[in-house]
């Protein structure tokens, strides 16, 4: 395989034939060698994994002031623009928050429920999220450093959305791939997207060389001198 149709199609490959691990390995052969968000981030329920197209959001902190109408109407609405952010949901996206400090969660059941609705593959926070038995029960892919009941509300807001962020150094901008599991979240550059799928397939097959070789008593010194894999 060289290239793939659609997004359908290549969630598909992504879901059925590769996991992260060797994704990244092949983005290393390539170059791509700093596409790892950092290990803090974990799937709410294990079992899932996250795969689709980024939709960033900016959150920022906000605290209580005595000096009268802020200058920036947006600081004015509750939330931000969190509401029209989590409408904006297209089916295949993952809602990508960033931007604030650690002092209250950045999503919850409520926003999984809607943004299932929407078609949405996911949510990924550089932060914390809350309601987790509600989030896993509707078994929606959330990845985020943590759990934290506190709430957002009087704490932050978003002030724009499919706007590009950087989180741990890399820069996910809207529609860039995300490929994530209980061992990591990758960013796959648009421009690799295909050399870096197909290798990976490769890879993958070879692999699976590599282990019958390997079960039938071939050394890992003579597996990786004749695969180059191990």
């Amino acid at each position: 395989m060289t290239s793939y149709p659609n997004d359908a199609e290549l969630f598909r490959l992504l879901e059925t034939e590769l996991f992260v691990a060797v994704v990244g390995d092949v983005m290393d052969t390539i170059g791509l060698q700093h596409q790892f968000l950092p290990p803090v981030f974990k799937p709410v329920d294990e079992k899932t994994r996250l795969i689709g197209r980024a939709m960033p959001v900016l959150e920022t902190d906000i605290f209580a002031s005595e000096g009268g109408a802020p200058k920036n109407p947006v600081m004015s609405k509750a939330f931000g623009l969190m509401f029209e952010a989590l409408d904006d949901l297209k089916p295949g996206e993952i809602y990508v928050a960033s931007g604030s400090s650690p002092r209250y969660a950045l999503w919850g059941e409520l926003m999984s429920t809607r943004a299932r609705i929407l078609g949405a593959r996911g949510a990924l926070l550089n932060g914390f999220a809350r309601d987790i038995d509600g989030i896993r029960a509707l078994d929606f892919p959330c990845f985020c450093t943590g759990y934290y009941a506190q709430d957002q509300g009087v704490r932050g807001k978003v002030i724009d959305y499919r706007c590009a962020l950087e989180i741990g150094g890399v820069r996910i901008e809207p529609g860039t791939l995300l490929f994530g599991d209980k061992e990591g979240v990758l960013v796959i550059p648009r421009d690799a997207e295909q050399e870096v799928v197909r290798l990976a397939i490769e890879k993958v097959r070879g692999e699976k060389r590599v282990a019958k070789a390997i079960q039938n008593g071939m050394s890992a010194v003579d597996a990786y001198r004749t695969f180059g894999i191990m």
